[in-house]
């Protein structure tokens, strides 16, 4: 790689957070087939990711020898302009408790609580697309995370209707087995709770977790636990390329994590350079259910830090998902996409359609802030140039994308 090329991506990471480990490095990227190889792109900066005039000013401060403050303070305010905290997540889905914020809880959909641990708002490797990058890139500020799990108790006390809760980060997993531990047994006494998600990448990135790490057997035994205790233990893998899953330790992790009685459900975005190939698509979802793991969610890159480096044209998204889920089987059609996470809720685009001579994006909310949108189709105006739903115009002289008698989204 010449110095140039270098000196950019050192400059992209002084924005943007980068991370890596000795096995994505050794098992997991095709040094040959740098810098086009999906999973280094994946995971090493990329120049593209930064506006062109945001990648020059960093550059050349770097160039100088820029004092570490200024560098910061560059990086600091283009940061704030890549929209950190996308769809509320801190002005609206932060809970309140006796009228005292929460943070490091959200709170978006009625059923399902999500709980950021301090000690795991980090990843045993970083993803180049990710949505959370705020939380890697040390400043306190912009960090959403929690140690309290006594109030979390009584919110859940006071919300009965939550029945679901998240742990996520960062990576819990990058926790260890007992400090995970606090935050998982206490959960196990709340009656309303029935379901325990963990969102990982340790799959993919530290399969050693779930094998060769020292407390591997005290995890799985965790696990174990949660399914003793009669509620249901889902790890939320994220799995973006097929090569994730090849390495045969994966393989044993996958089967020891099974053995302790957690269901694993795969979730990941489509990304640009990476996974945006039907055929790539239908060899991770074939992979997938050969390994016994649940496809569950394709994501649409969201609104928030190198999104147009990532992002596909919406439009693209649907004909690639359909293409793909027309050649796999109903056992991997659990799978559910193209969806966007945005600010009203999940809204899956279900299809293409003329309808009164007009093209249209057939849309569904999935889950919703406002419960009567949950399953009712709504449309909006085909754009091919839209990558995300505030893209998106209503249809047919509609006044809103939302179901018809909802009101406004």
């Amino acid at each position: 790689m010449a110095a140039h090329e270098r000196l950019a991506l050192r400059a992209v990471a002084a924005v943007l957070p980068f991370r890596t480990n000795e096995y994505v490095i050794d098992e997991l990227i095709d040094w040959a087939a740098v810098p086009d190889d999906p999973i280094f792109r994946l995971t090493f900066p990329q120049p593209g990711m930064l506006a062109a005039a945001d990648l020059a000013r960093m550059v050349r401060l770097l160039r100088e020898d820029a004092p570490e403050g200024a560098v910061r303070a560059a990086a600091n305010e283009i940061r704030s302009r890549l929209n950190p905290h996308p769809a509320g997540q801190v002005e609206v889905n932060e809970p309140l408790l006796d009228g005292v914020r929460l943070p490091g809880l959200q709170h978006k959909y009625a059923e399902t609580l999500l709980i950021f641990p301090r000690q795991g708002q980090t990843c045993h490797a970083y993803c180049q697309y990710c949505f959370r990058w705020p939380q890697f890139v040390g400043e306190p500020a912009l960090k959403i995370a929690m140690d309290d799990m006594d109030s979390t108790l009584r919110y859940l006390g006071a919300h009965p209707e939550i029945t679901d809760v998240l742990i996520t980060g960062g990576d819990p997993l990058v926790m260890s087995a007992d400090v995970l531990r606090r935050y998982v047994e206490p959960l196990l006494t709340v009656p309303s709770v029935q379901a325990i998600r963990i969102g990982t990448k340790a799959l993919s990135y530290w399969p050693s977790r779930f094998v060769r790490d020292p407390d591997a057997d005290d995890l799985l035994r965790l696990f174990a636990r949660v399914a003793g205790a009669g509620k249901q233990l889902a790890l939320m893998a994220h799995l973006t390329h097929p090569r994730e899953l090849r390495p045969e330790i994966v393989t044993t992790a996958i089967r020891r994590v099974r053995d302790a009685g957690a269901v694993i459900r795969c979730q990941a975005p489509l990304i640009r350079g990476i996974n945006d190939n039907a055929d790539v698509l239908v060899e991770l979802w074939r992979n997938m259910t050969r390994s016994g793991l649940l496809p569950y969610y394709l994501f649409v890159e969201r609104d928030t830090g190198p999104q147009q480096f990532f992002a596909v044209s919406l439009i693209r998204a649907y004909e690639m998902f359909r293409d793909a889920y027309s050649r796999v089987s109903g056992l991997a059609r659990t799978i559910r996409g193209p969806v966007m996470s945005a600010h009203p809720g999940k809204v899956c685009i279900d299809g293409l359609a003329d309808i009164a001579g007009e093209r249209v994006f057939v849309l569904r909310y999935l889950q919703a802030r406002d419960p009567r949108l949950v399953g009712r189709p709504f449309f909006a105006h085909l754009d091919p140039e839209a990558i995300w739903f505030t893209d998106l115009k209503p249809a047919l002289g509609l006044t809103g994308l939302a179901p018809v008698g909802t009101g406004p989204a």
